[in-house]
């Protein structure tokens, strides 16, 4: 089956496990769930996410949302 899994989510439409790391554990906040993804160690962790991450930054979201879209529907999933 067709299955989508990362920093755009799962795509499935559950927001339970939305937040699915890839041991497969699911975290319940947005940092803890964003340093499961840190390759290097050069990268610091990352720290308290307000409730509405976006909302100081006009654009972003749609942003985040154009580019996870790309992912979902690119060529790699035909």
């Amino acid at each position: 089956s067709r299955q989508v899994r990362g920093l755009c989510g799962t795509y499935n439409w559950d927001q339970q496990d939305e937040f699915t790391t890839p041991a497969g554990d699911v975290e319940i906040s947005v940092a803890a769930f964003v340093d499961t993804y840190r390759v290097s160690g050069e990268c610091p962790p990352l720290g308290p996410v307000p409730a509405e991450p976006c909302g100081g930054f006009a654009g972003w979201g749609e942003r985040a949302e154009a580019a996870c879209t790309t992912v979902l529907h690119g060529a790699a999933f035909q």
